[in-house]
């Protein structure tokens, strides 16, 4: 059996959203309170993080993480990317794999070049393997196929790991890539928004794509400060859930 725990289910800004007062960001409601999007996936004691975004320390320990195996970038955007440094605790006497596109792989090299091929004591030691997309790998107990989707006019990485696809940050899936989205027991979808945005999926859009793809369950995720949970959440059909912080969910082998 395979779990996903959301560490995070926010849009760029978090939420609450500095110095906004609106219903959500003052809510009550701990399920709207919400660190910047990744998630954690683990099998047979093998823990698989899927982005690190500003908040991955306090994201890692809210969850007890006390070790992590490999890690998968979608893109190199700041809430996505900017928590790299924090992978150092699982990497100071050894080196961590990383898995991810040729421009996230630059962009590591370009924006982080102490993390690949360093020797200091202090710093993340990473490994960095760039996917081929639609190629599937095995990492660790995982099948893991990388994914293009369209994020705005950035072309980036979904992933389907098993029979679960996680598709943040994304306003359209290419033709191309439908066929390896079949089959899915998990569906993982951004929805920013009630009304469309050029580089994101509206809860309308994710809802269409979670029907087309027959999932048995879609989570709603990447949500910004216009949705509330409670609210979204009576506003879904069957099948298909909101996403919260440290929501853990689990899967069938």
């Amino acid at each position: 059996m395979s779990t996903l725990t959301f560490l995070g289910t926010g849009t760029s800004h978090g939420i609450p959203v500095i110095g906004c007062g609106c219903e959500v960001c003052t809510s009550k409601d701990e399920r709207d309170r919400r660190y910047r999007s990744s998630v954690l996936l683990t099998k047979d004691d093998f823990s698989l993080l899927i982005d690190s975004g500003p908040e991955f320390r306090l994201q890692a320990l809210r969850c007890g993480l006390k070790h992590l195996d490999a890690v998968l970038y979608t893109h190199d955007h700041a809430d996505h990317f900017n928590g790299i440094d924090d992978l150092r605790v699982f990497c100071n006497d050894r080196h961590l794999p990383v898995y991810t596109s040729e421009p996230v792989k630059r962009a590591i090299e370009e924006r982080f070049p102490y993390v690949v091929n360093g020797t200091a004591l202090g710093i993340p030691h990473l490994d960095v393997t760039v996917l081929t997309p639609y190629e599937t790998v095995s990492i660790g107990p995982f099948q893991v196929t990388a994914i293009p989707i369209i994020h705005g006019k950035k072309r980036i990485y979904g992933y389907r790991i098993d029979n679960t696809a996680y598709l943040t940050d994304c306003s359209e899936v290419p033709p191309e890539s439908l066929p390896a989205l079949q089959n899915l027991e998990v569906l993982v979808v951004g929805a920013l928004r009630s009304w469309p945005h050029p580089h994101h999926y509206s809860v309308f859009e994710a809802t269409a794509l979670g029907k087309l793809l027959k999932s048995e369950r879609v989570y709603f995720t990447h949500l910004s400060h216009h949705l509330g949970h409670a609210q979204l959440e009576a506003q879904l059909a069957d099948g298909f859930y909101v996403a919260y912080d440290q929501l853990t969910i689990t899967m069938k082998d």
